[in-house]
């Protein structure tokens, strides 16, 4: 253990070098020993070879005599056989184990033990065995002299010419007559080996001694010096400076080091200067910050400021926060910086204080721990922004949104505050409360659609969404009345939230002044129309006098009236009493106020009722009315008396104008043309007159209230605004323009209406 702690601090080219010279040492050992055991094995292997060789040499040699039973010869044949130098005993036992022969006088006649070495080989199993290899037969072993012996045995089989003639001493049952026991000298084989292990050492004490020389020397070239440069590389790179490795350009593990290291230092350089650009940006960012940030310790000391609480407040190092820039001398009660370094979390909170002028000042802090590795707060960041101008600018809001609220209260209309989807009344003002006669709370929470008629809350949910104006809708109050109003809708804000500001303007008064308008003008009509109406009237009357004088005429002279004729003329009396009747019905309908209820209409009734009455007067005025009313075409949503009065007034207009071009050129054409039709889902009238026509500096005004072109007592102003204002209500569109505006040659205005249809054609 101490060795290898020693081995340890050395450098690591004496590590390599031990540790390689060591596994070496072992190796050639291992080798050197493998070659030394395996040449002694290869050596008795021969030995043995030779003398199991000789044994059959000999056995050959005595066989002769065996086999005549000459013992005389057999001994002498052994005992100059064991005089051989390379033989030192030699045995021939029978196969009771006793010596029959022997190269040394005083054996013959001994008898060996099954358990001794040259019987143990055949007697070690019972039966013994007859049949047994070389290595078997072989021993090894050390005389009484000390030397090393190699004995070998060889069996002596029995053979026909033993239990044949001229033996016959044994019987054919015995298979082993006796052992032949050879026995040389081992000892010039064993000096042979150790000589061959010294050479084996010897070389291989050169080879270590090579090999340690040579690995010393690459472990210094190739290891220990570019291991040295690595070293001061690194000691280069970690003093800021450029490592010079241009010397080690080896191609392997250390090369791709020394490599990797100049990379490291390039990329830290890279990442030091990024670092230090980055700190800058930091260091640039934390100065510009527009608000005050310090960084405190526990004992709230001021570590580090940016340059607006250094330009502000012009700290003094060790300063406390309160004393810098609140002028305390102990800390705030309420002290976020306490709390965080007591909780280890951020903290926001306002803060006040009163500045040397007087004036109130408000602060917004943020504190955020800073941490160490341990995860404990050694530190605080503390972020102030000066909230002054916020401040005011809420006291100012707030006060603004009490004048906005009395504003709004006092608004002599209605206004709400409508969610977009779901059309429900978020806020009200108190005349909203007052036009509906139901209190806010009542008001705020329910649905605006509410308040419309049952069977029109549909129609209006969708004009809501759509229409920024909806005129005259009538509406119903908690008490019951109901009322028209226009509604006006704008998109807008409300407390972060997307909503409908919506104005409902009671027009009560304006719609009651309007069907007084209205019913002037007809009445005003009718007094246009008195001399058709008289005309119209005179036909019935003319023969209900006519049929009362030939009944009167009869009754006088008494004669009597043909029950035939009578039937006729009581029926031409009745048909002209349902026309005056019809006449005269027209005239009350046309006549009386009407509210705005919509229904449908079919355009080409209304002109031919308007005519029936006012083409008596234009053929009187010797003025021709042309019908040019296109067939089939669908309804439209109006109050058939009110457009009538609409066509009524065009008519008027062009026969003033009609006559007034007479006047001027009494061989002008004097015509009206009435034409219908029904283009791109829209219903068209068009009333087209052979007049002056309109001057193009008053058609801008031609529809203003008491605007009129007429000379001065022979118009109100009011037909052609009141036409103008009965169009829209139905949802249509009234335009004019000259003729000779689509043809040079032609003379006269043209007015045209136009209405979306309700149906297909």
């Amino acid at each position: 253990m101490a060795l290898l702690t020693r081995l340890a601090k050395q450098p690591l080219a004496t590590k390599l070098l031990v540790v390689t010279g060591a596994a070496l040492f072992g190796c050639v050992v291992l080798l050197s020993a493998a070659s030394i055991w395996n040449q002694q094995r290869h050596l008795e292997a021969r030995l043995a070879a030779s003398a199991a060789r000789l044994g059959d040499t000999i056995r050959l040699g005595v066989r002769y005599a065996m086999l005549l039973n000459d013992r005389e010869e057999l001994a002498h044949i052994v005992q100059n056989l064991g005089n051989s130098s390379e033989i030192d005993l030699l045995h021939i036992y029978n196969k009771e184990g006793e010596v029959m022969f022997s190269s040394r006088q005083g054996e013959v006649g001994q008898r060996a033990s099954p358990q001794e070495a040259p019987c143990q080989t055949c007697h070690a199993t019972a039966p013994p065995r007859n049949e047994l290899s070389l290595t078997q037969r072989t021993r090894l072993f050390t005389g009484h002299d000390g030397r090393q012996m190699l004995g070998v045995i060889t069996p002596v089989m029995n053979e026909p010419s033993c239990s044949g003639p001229p033996c016959h001493f044994h019987p054919a049952s015995q298979q082993v007559l006796g052992v032949l026991d050879v026995v040389i000298p081992f000892t010039a084989s064993v000096q042979g080996i150790r000589s061959f292990q010294g050479t084996i050492f010897t070389f291989a004490a050169l080879l270590l001694f090579l090999g340690g020389i040579s690995v010393r020397w690459y472990l210094k070239r190739f290891l220990t010096y570019p291991i040295q440069q690595l070293i001061a590389g690194t000691r280069a790179v970690a003093m800021g400076e450029a490592p010079n490795l241009a010397q080690v350009q080896q191609q392997d593990e250390i090369g791709e080091l020394a490599q990797s290291i100049t990379t490291m230092h390039r990329r830290i350089a890279q990442a030091q200067a990024n670092l230090h650009r980055q700190y800058d940006e930091y260091q640039r960012l934390f100065d510009q910050v527009p608000c005050a940030i310090t960084v405190q310790d526990n004992n709230f000391k001021v570590l580090r400021s940016n340059r607006l609480f250094r330009e502000r407040f012009h700290p003094k190092l060790g300063d406390h926060c309160y004393t810098a820039y609140k002028g305390r001398q102990t800390k705030c009660p309420n002290c976020a910086v306490e709390k965080t370094l007591l909780t280890g979390l951020a903290h926001c909170s306002e803060e006040s204080t009163i500045a040397p002028d007087g004036s109130r000042l408000h602060w917004l802090v943020h504190t955020s721990p800073v941490l160490d590795t341990a995860g404990n707060a050694v530190a605080v960041m503390e972020m102030t922004q000066d909230i002054t101008q916020r401040k005011n600018l809420e006291e100012r809001l707030r006060c603004s949104e009490l004048k906005y609220r009395a504003i709004l209260n006092n608004i002599p209309t209605a206004v709400f505050v409508l969610d977009t989807t779901t059309l429900e009344i978020i806020d009200c003002n108190t005349t909203a409360e007052r036009m509906y006669a139901t209190p806010r709370e009542a008001l705020v929470g329910s649905s605006f659609l509410e308040y419309f008629m049952e069977e029109e809350r549909q129609q209006y949910a969708s004009q809501l969404t759509t229409f920024t104006l909806i005129h005259r809708a009538y509406v119903h109050a908690r008490n019951g009345r109901v009322f028209p109003v226009d509604i006006f809708l704008s998109p807008s804000e409300y407390q972060e939230q997307s909503v409908f500001l919506l104005i409902a303007n009671d027009i009560t008064a304006h719609v009651e002044a309007e069907q007084k308008v209205v019913q002037a003008g007809k009445m005003a009509m009718l007094g246009e129309m008195a001399t058709g109406v008289a005309h119209e009237l005179n036909q019935p009357l003319t023969v209900i006098k006519s049929a009362s004088g030939y009944l009167l005429r009869k009754t006088r002279k008494q004669e009597p009236v043909v029950p035939q004729t009578l039937a006729q003329l009581m029926e031409e009396v009745d048909a002209q009493v349902d026309r005056a009747t019809e006449i005269i019905s027209h005239m009350r309908v046309f006549g009386r106020p009407t509210d705005l209820v919509l229904e449908r209409v079919y355009v080409n009734e209304v002109i031919t009722d308007a005519c029936r009455f006012f083409n008596r007067q234009l053929a009187h005025r010797n003025i021709e009315l042309v019908h040019e009313l296109a067939s089939d075409l669908p309804p439209i949503m109006a109050v058939p008396n009110r457009l009538e009065q609409v066509i009524i007034n065009l008519m008027i207009n062009a026969r003033d104008a009609i006559e007034e071009q007479g006047n001027k050129n009494p061989d002008a054409p004097r015509r009206i043309t009435l034409r219908t039709c029904f283009t791109n889902n829209v219903v068209e009238i068009l009333v087209q007159d052979t007049g002056t026509g309109i001057a193009p500096a008053r058609l801008p005004r031609l529809f203003e209230p008491f605007f009129t072109t007429k000379e001065a007592g022979k118009g109100t102003g009011l037909g052609l605004s009141i036409s103008y204002g009965l169009v829209k209500e139905f949802g249509g569109t009234i335009t004019a323009y000259n003729r000779q505006d689509e043809d040079p040659q032609a003379q006269g205005a043209v007015f045209c209406v136009r209405f979306p249809c309700t149906g297909g054609a």
